[in-house]
């Protein structure tokens, strides 16, 4: 692990908003950190109001997007609502279709088949939607290149409306109207939602038109949050305050289909990393293993028995990507031992009867071992697919357009990305891809790097202190958990290996005369020797609560030591 130490903000920032607030200066220093300099803005953080979303109205082509529901509600036309079979899209179609159903019956649902027809509108949908007199879809989480399907379905009379969060292309697609806030020519205030969130600003405008107010559709709210915690988006503006708020639905008043996923959790009040590891993987397993179909049926089922039914199948579709999942993972392992590849700039592994659904996962868990970018390929008709992920600050995107003459297709984004290729392509691709990360690549990014927030001492860990780093929540991307140093710890000789395969640590540590503290590090079991014998050793942590037997203390939760 490469431990760096984010720089200092100004102290002037710094002294300023920590007399306004009356903190200490290193809360502050927190704050200013991510970009909050103001009191204006630490009210906007500390305490977000629905209010403080923005009008849905502002978005580009919002008006021509209302107007076309409302005609066809007029009229009397069946609508479609199409999305991706991830969590972002499974969401964003239960979301939008279960709103209008509230007020208009001819509503249905699509979601393509992930090996049949692929990420995005398919021509396959579109001939459903012919089929069965669907005149207007909404698309919602893809669409925004899909220039080609929208024409297709112009020549059937039927109309599309995008709301997708994607980059758009040089041309955009001949809907009646593309909701998308990195569109050029939006001047929508927040450009970072989820395709759910901007699903959730479509029935606020549609709302709005109802003389509906913002409270009349919190209940939609759990469903955003789950997005964009899944979707890892910036933990920012909108983002923060609709996940804030869709955090308190689930808490207390959750949709069937979250109540029944949930209902074995033992804590009492779930936050963003629950969310993270619990709904959203189940949520994904159904359109990793059987079809997204099943998602949107247990996220709209009002019966809380019918709703039981759905997780439970939902529950074995994800035991079985685990399984999965471990095994690729272990044969993938394997072979780059196998094949003398430990040393490589990059991972590029191949096995014909992988599993496309688990192929990313097992992407990414592969660099839990190699830190380096990774592709995962399997067999897929007669071509070979592959799911890349990469490392922090590496844009794997750009590699992949490097290599494109070997590629039949690929898109994605820095961090993740989808391809196919011949057979016959395949070696030259893997040496070429191997090539051009060697080239670009800086060396630093081949470790995993820990960001510091501050250096702090054990004494700094105050109730006070506790309260409000709980108030940062929800975390996510740009409002990361806080990560502290300290030095010059030592175990008081209680420390021990946990786990099946002692694969972690826990320790009970003390700075000087400080009052001694739990602390757990997952992983880090191997670590152990640097603590023995009271030697002194460098932690890095996040400061947490552990709930046991009904009460909740302090700990810390160790990321490395040395």
């Amino acid at each position: 692990m490469r431990w760096t130490i984010k720089p200092k903000p100004s102290e002037e920032k710094v002294k300023q908003l920590a007399a306004a607030l009356n903190i200490e200066d290193f809360v502050a220093t927190l704050l200013v950190q991510r970009g909050i300099e103001t009191y204006e803005e630490a009210r906007q953080f500390f305490r977000p109001t629905l209010e403080d979303l923005h009008n849905p109205y502002l978005m580009k082509d919002m008006d021509k997007a209302v107007e076309r529901i409302e005609n066809a509600i007029e009229r009397g036309e069946n609508i479609l609502v199409f999305g991706d079979y991830d969590v972002d899209g499974t969401t964003a179609v239960s979301l939008v279709s279960s709103y209008l159903k509230t007020y208009y019956p001819n509503v249905a649902t699509y979601i393509p088949d992930r090996y049949d027809e692929g990420y995005g509108i398919s021509f396959k949908g579109i001939d459903f939607a012919d089929d069965n007199g669907f005149s207007l879809i909404i698309a919602l989480d893809c669409g925004i290149k899909s220039i080609d399907h929208v024409a297709y379905a112009k020549e059937r009379n039927i109309d599309f409306i995008i709301c997708d969060h994607h980059r758009p292309g040089a041309t955009l697609p001949e809907a009646v109207a593309v909701l998308d806030p990195k569109r050029d020519d939006c001047s929508y205030p927040y450009d970072e939602l989820c395709g759910c969130g901007i699903g959730f600003k479509l029935i606020q405008a549609l709302g709005k038109n109802r003389n509906q107010t913002i409270e009349d559709l919190t209940s939609y709210l759990d469903l955003a949050a789950v997005a964009i915690a899944a979707d890892i988006v910036p933990m920012t503006g909108e983002n923060r305050v609709l996940a804030y708020f869709g955090l308190q639905v689930i808490n207390s008043d959750p949709r069937p289909g979250f109540k029944a996923l949930t209902h074995q959790v033992k804590k009492k009040i779930l936050d963003i990393t629950d969310v993270v590891f619990i709904i959203a993987p189940r949520i994904n397993a159904a359109g990793r293993i059987k079809h997204g179909n099943h998602a949107v049926e247990l996220l709209t089922e009002f019966d809380f028995e019918q709703a039981q039914q759905f997780a439970s199948e939902i529950e074995a579709y994800n035991s079985e990507r685990k399984d999965l999942d471990k095994q690729i993972t272990k044969e993938a392992l394997g072979q780059i031992v196998e094949n003398n590849e430990e040393k490589r700039f990059t991972t590029v592994v191949f096995q014909e009867d992988w599993h496309k659904g688990v192929i990313g996962i097992v992407a990414s868990r592969l660099i839990e071992t190699y830190y380096r970018p990774t592709l995962v390929f399997t067999k897929s008709g007669d071509k070979y697919a592959a799911s890349a992920r990469s490392v922090k600050g590496f844009d794997v995107y750009n590699a992949l357009e490097a290599c494109s003459e070997h590629l039949e297709q690929f898109g994605g984004h820095m961090y993740a990305a989808g391809m196919t290729l011949l057979e016959e392509n395949y070696l030259a691709f893997k040496n070429a891809f191997e090539k051009e990360v060697a080239k670009t690549i800086h060396p630093d990014m081949l470790t995993p790097e820990i960001s510091i927030d501050a250096e702090i001492n054990l004494s700094d860990i105050t109730p006070k202190l506790t309260r409000i780093l709980k108030q940062f929540e929800p975390f996510g991307p740009q409002n990361m958990t806080p990560v502290f140093l300290t030095k010059n710890v030592k175990d008081t000789g209680y420390g021990q290996k946990l786990g099946a395969d002692e694969e972690h640590l826990k320790l009970f540590v003390r700075q000087n005369n400080s009052e001694g503290m739990a602390a757990i590090g997952f992983g880090l079991g191997n670590k152990m020797d640097l603590t023995t014998n009271k030697k002194p050793f460098e932690a890095v942590y996040c400061i947490d609560e552990n709930e046991w037997n009904g009460k909740t203390s302090v700990q810390l939760r160790l990321k490395d030591i040395k």
